[in-house]
């Protein structure tokens, strides 16, 4: 190699550095030889080795050369090696770090530099230590570049470490020495990861294995304990390569998280919290679950889910208001909290529900003996200012795995046990069938096939006669609504569970009656003699208090007459929560001139008292009835009972269901004057009622009705 031949060193001290444009190769580049503490060389740098290179040049008459060739050493001036000796030995015996002012030969001529090891011990593989050479300065011979670039370090609030591949410390900052309880040049050469507790230190070990097998940056969240103070931090490991590519250490940079933490899990905490109650809500419930399905699989427990509410609770609020409404869901909440074992999980869903889970659960038993005792919680009443509220609980409980599979399945199975048993009354405990679920299916069923049916405009008015039964004629009919599709014509059983939802039992009586009305006022404008129709009206048509009002709005919308309109009203509705709305409805539609019938009479809550309270005009008894009363002499005393008594209310008696003429008969005899059944024509559709009503006009030379026709009651022969 053509190096410059290096002058002799000043006796004076370090010299002054180059002050050239063109520094020195040790300037422009920092010294670093990696090799194994007897020396062997195992990398170093262009700038080192161009040290080396130049120092076997002669050094006055003759050349020197350090013995062990490649050693760091090597590359100082012969009169800096023992120096130098004696702090390697120091170094790499007792771990202290190397810090030595020699001579290097630079293309300047020797020069003064700072020798020293970035960590302690310099472990960038196995036995291997790093020695780093930095140009001095004159001035300020005891600050370094090296002392600059750790005052940079430890000025950051980071903690800043240096790793070797297998983990140990090479070198921490003072922000890092503070985390760990280190003091400076102590616990290098350490498990970095003993530092963590217990249940971080996988998480750290696959973040390291990954950056030193994949040569990528790699992170991970872990925590340290220090006395009593628990601190989170973020862990970011970046690998640092040599010539070769090999990864030689790992410069980690953690970041104190443990103010954002604790925020998130104030955060979280209040996310997952009913403020109303303080237990966990829907979300944390869901968290939950999900864990505990994880934790239970492949186990023999089973885990219990409970999901309650309140029995008529908007009574409550609507009478007492919504404070006394909050304060029972909270005395219910420290209720269930006081009666659950320990290992049982309780949280509020939202309104009057809430939800139990229990786990390690070994028979079915377990869980509905627990249930009953929550069930008695709402025995003793909840006193809110003087006022004494009671309550009941309707409970509906499902098992996993017995079942559900998954999370999804297990709420909807409770959800269907909760609902069948509300279905039914309110009130109790339900466990899970799978019965309930085939009806719950067979429901949701219905319900489409009923709104399909409204969006599709497919219903079809039939309409049945009412006849006299001593002689047959004609008096009314009640129109029945069918359904068609590409299959045939439907009745309504396939859509029964859609009169149980009031949006959906809404459309389909809106537009059962758009097609009626349109029918009758067709016969109208044809001149044909009309005679009043009935249509029925679903319990929960009356939720909302303007049932009468929209029907009294369509009825004139089509210019028919409310003489001809007669409204049927189950018992059910009479005896349901809104029969305030009902009554008012009736009355509204009474004294608009509308009929109101009382439908499958006997088949409710049967009550006398009804009749009185209520606008009724006519009573219709229940085909159940008469198809028994030839049989049952109860039912027939019954019958009888209703049909003499009728005449002195004032009201109308019609038999339902009339099959045969023996029936027929035994209604005359009992004072039954009108009834429908398939014995006198089954419905039909509104073609055959528009030719009936055309032959009677012919038959009987009638006129078009005009406006007090009704008065009149006109009957008509049916055949």
């Amino acid at each position: 190699m053509n190096a410059k031949t290096c002058p002799a060193p000043s006796e004076e001290g370090p010299p002054r550095p180059c002050s050239t444009v063109a520094e020195s190769t040790l300037v422009a580049e920092h010294g670093a030889w990696i090799g194994q503490a007897n020396g062997t060389a195992l990398y170093c740098n262009n700038a080192w080795q161009t040290a080396q290179d130049m120092a076997l040049e002669p050094v006055g008459a003759a050349a020197v050369r350090y013995p062990i060739a490649g050693h760091w050493i090597a590359a100082l001036h012969p009169d800096d090696w023992a120096a130098a000796e004696q702090a390697w030995q120091q170094t790499t015996e007792h771990q202290k770090p190397l810090w030595l002012l020699a001579r290097l030969c630079t293309p300047d001529g020797w020069q003064w530099h700072w020798l020293s090891s970035t960590a302690l011990p310099a472990q960038l593989g196995a036995y291997s230590w790093h020695i780093s050479a930095i140009p001095a300065s004159s001035n300020t011979a005891n600050t370094t570049l090296e002392q600059t670039y750790k005052s940079m370090l430890d000025a950051s609030i980071d903690c800043i470490k240096m790793l070797s591949p297998e983990g140990r410390l090479l070198h921490v900052n003072a922000a890092g020495c503070l985390a760990l309880d280190l003091q400076a040049n102590d616990g290098f050469g350490q498990i970095w990861l003993d530092f963590m507790p217990k249940n971080t230190r996988s998480r750290g070990l696959r973040a390291i294995s990954r950056a030193v097998k994949l040569g990528r940056k790699t992170r991970f969240s872990g925590m340290s304990v220090v006395g009593n103070a628990v601190r989170h931090w973020d862990h970011m490991l970046s690998p640092l390569r040599n010539a070769q590519g090999q990864v030689t250490a790992l410069l980690c940079l953690s970041r104190d998280m443990t103010v954002q933490t604790q925020t998130e899990q104030r955060l979280r905490t209040t996310s997952e919290t009913d403020t109303l109650t303080g237990l966990p809500n829907r979300r944390a419930l869901y968290a939950e679950l999900t864990h505990m399905l994880r934790k239970g699989h492949g186990s023999n427990a089973m885990l219990g889910l409970m999901l309650l509410d309140l029995d008529h609770f908007k009574h409550v609020n609507d009478t007492l208001g919504h404070l006394a409404g909050d304060h029972v869901l909270r005395m219910l909440a420290k209720r269930l909290q006081a009666c659950l074992p320990h290992n049982a999980y309780v949280a509020r869903l939202g309104g009057d529900e809430f939800a139990i889970v229990h786990a390690g659960l070994s028979h079915m038993s377990e869980l509905l003996d627990l249930a009953n005792i929550v069930h008695r919680q709402m025995d003793e009443p909840i006193d809110y200012r003087g006022k004494a509220i009671t309550g009941g609980l309707s409970i509906g409980c499902a098992l996993f795995p017995r079942d559900a599979q998954n999370l999804s399945d297990l709420l909807k199975t409770a959800d269907t046990a909760l609902n069948d048993i509300k279905a039914g009354g309110r009130g109790g405990v339900q466990l899970y069938s799978i019965k309930m679920m085939q009806s719950a299916i067979r429901a949701a069923d219905q319900l489409e096939r009923a709104r399909a049916i409204v969006r599709e405009n497919a219903i079809e008015p039939h309409y049945q006669p009412k006849v006299t039964l001593a002689d047959d004629r004609v008096v009314g009919f009640e129109a029945l609504l069918r359904w068609r599709d590409k299959s045939g014509l439907h009745y309504p059983r396939g859509v029964e569970e859609a009169f149980k939802n009031y949006e959906t039992a809404t459309k389909i009586s809106a537009q059962m009656r758009q097609k009626v009305f349109a029918d009758m006022a067709r016969w109208l404008s044809l001149g044909l003699p009309l005679l009043p129709v009935s249509l029925n009206a679903a319990p929960v048509e009356f939720l909302r208090d303007d049932f009468a009002e929209r029907l009294l709005e369509h009825i004139a919308r089509c210019g028919l007459p409310t003489s001809l309109i007669e409204i049927e009203v189950t018992e059910h509705s009479l005896a349901e929560r809104n029969a305030e709305y009902v009554g008012r409805s009736l009355n509204v539609l009474k004294k608009a001139g509308v009929r109101i019938a009382l439908d499958d009479f006997g088949t409710g809550h049967s009550s006398f008292t009804n009749l009185r309270d209520y606008p009724v005009d006519c009573i219709k008894i229940d085909r159940d009835f008469i198809r028994r009363m030839q049989d049952e002499a109860v039912i027939a005393a019954i019958v009888k009972a209703v049909c003499q008594l009728g005449p002195a209310l004032q009201l109308q008696i019609i038999a339902e269901g009339i099959e045969t003429r023996q029936q027929c008969n035994a209604l005359l005899e009992v004072g039954c004057e009108i009834g429908q059944g398939f014995l006198f024509s089954p419905a039909m559709p509104q073609e055959a009622v528009e030719a009936m009503l055309s032959q009677w006009k012919q038959q009987f030379q009638l006129k078009p009705a005009d406006s007090n026709w009704h008065d009149q009651q006109q009957i008509y022969m049916i055949r």
